[in-house]
């Protein structure tokens, strides 16, 4: 059996869909689940700055000035080493609105501050937004304005204010999203050879039913079967049922009409007898044109009904038949029939040799080519059957006079008679030639080895 199905076959387009939409799917679910852990990250992110930055808020002590300062309250080792990626800045709010020069920072940033590129206000006074750090690193950051009241003042209204910030860079988050997305991509690659490869075993093994309804068939067009024999699912068993049963019906049909053939044989033969009897009985140029007559109808009519039988054998499937015991019968009645010629008649042929037809169609043709042989025989006639591919080659020969290239062209495809001294309608040739076409084969005349008339037919056969 072959692995791998035709492009145009049905095995091959299910399996071809059933990829297209796993990998559409696989595809579609990889980006779905990338952006869920994306999101995912950037939420966790997110509600670690926001913690950081609560935290750094309650740490904060204000002084009896309003001054603020975090006094190793908020003590944390990611704000601790110099450009770690975390950072945090409280910047005063003046009445002409920050002064960066006095902000407070983290010892990460060294002597940076973080220039904020983008921002967006939400509600409870947090602004989340982007902006540049150290070595121009995109970072996250979460800013929240608080103020604190100047106590020396003793006025309830006096206040400072100050831009709480953390920020962090966002590289944490992508090399996140990088390694997900890395295994993500080779185990869907994985899962989606291993869905493909299940899909294709899956139809092989879900179509071959079908292949057996297909080798089935082979067997009966090639003889071997007469009807598709097995157990077949649920599904192929009435398509089963349906060709046994257009098989049987075909082989009953070709029956019918090849009985009628027969008697319209019997029907048109006896009266074609009662005329040429009726003929003879009183002689003269009358009768000789009705003899004449009847002589040809007579050819004609066993021509053309061995073409109908034939044609209707054709088209029988599951005909096979053993060609050596055919020869064998018909080289034993062919003694007999010409026993007065003492002629030795040779036949050689493989046991196993089966041509692919009916029985009666290959007798007709073999019967005719071995008779007509013996007609012409001196005292020899061989018979050769053997393989040649496809095909099954049968040569008969005999140690005749033979005929010359332009007499064998007359007999071969014009099917005339040469010599009217030897009995028989003269249609066995033609008779031959026409069954052995309808079965896709030929008939050639040649040369024998012997030194009389070759024939050699060709036939389909089984292996």
């Amino acid at each position: 059996m072959k692995i791998a199905p035709r492009l145009d076959s049905l095995q091959a387009r299910l399996i071809a869909a059933a990829a297209v939409w796993t990998l559409l799917g696989l595809i579609v679910g990889g980006f779905l689940l990338s952006d869920i852990f994306r999101a995912s990250q950037q939420g966790n992110f997110d509600a670690r700055l926001k913690f950081d930055l609560d935290d750094m808020i309650a740490a904060a002590d204000p002084d009896a000035s309003g001054n603020v300062s975090l006094q190793g309250r908020f003590a944390d080792p990611r704000f601790e080493r110099v450009y770690s990626g975390w950072y945090w800045q409280i910047v005063p709010q003046g009445p002409k609105g920050p002064q960066p020069q006095s902000a407070q920072i983290s010892r990460s940033l060294f002597d940076r501050t973080i220039k904020i590129t983008d921002s967006r206000a939400e509600p409870g006074g947090l602004v989340w937004g982007h902006g540049t750090g150290p070595e121009d690193k995109p970072l996250r950051f979460v800013s929240q304005h608080v103020e604190f009241p100047i106590k020396a003042t003793r006025d309830p209204n006096d206040n400072r204010a100050y831009l709480f910030l953390v920020a962090a860079d966002v590289s944490e988050v992508e090399n996140e999203v990088s390694r997900f997305n890395g295994t993500l991509i080779w185990s869907f690659a994985v899962l989606g050879l291993g869905l493909i490869g299940g899909i294709f075993f899956q139809v092989r093994i879900g179509l071959l039913p079908l292949s057996r309804v297909s080798e089935s068939l082979a067997r009966i067009r090639d003889g071997k079967a007469r009807r598709l024999d097995g157990r077949f699912p649920a599904e192929i068993a009435p398509l089963a049922g349906e060709l046994n049963s257009l098989i049987e019906h075909s082989a009953e049909v070709v029956g019918r009409a090849r009985a009628h053939v027969s008697n319209l044989a019997h029907f048109l033969k006896t009266p074609l007898t009662v005329i040429t009897s009726e003929a003879s009985a009183q002689p003269g140029p009358l009768a000789d044109a009705v003899m004449r007559q009847v002589m040809t109808m007579r050819r004609q009519v066993d021509h053309y009904l061995a073409r109908a039988r034939a044609a209707g054998a054709v088209d029988v499937l599951g005909n096979r038949t053993l060609v050596e015991p055919v020869l064998e019968d018909l080289v034993r009645v062919l003694k007999r029939i010409h026993a007065e010629h003492a002629l030795a008649i040779d036949v050689d042929c493989p046991v196993s040799l089966v041509f692919r037809g009916e029985r009666q169609d290959f007798e007709e043709m073999a019967g005719n080519l071995i008779d007509n042989a013996c007609k012409w025989a001196r005292t020899r006639v061989s018979v050769a059957a053997s393989r040649d591919g496809a095909m099954l080659v049968l040569a008969v020969g005999d140690d005749g006079d033979g005929l010359d290239a332009e007499e064998r062209k007359l007999v071969g495809e014009r099917g005339e008679r040469l010599d009217e001294s030897v009995p028989g309608s003269g249609l066995g040739l033609a008779i031959v030639r026409d069954i052995a076409t309808l079965y896709g084969g030929a008939l050639e005349l040649g040369e024998s080895s012997l030194g009389g008339l070759e024939a050699k037919l060709t036939l389909p056969a089984i292996a």
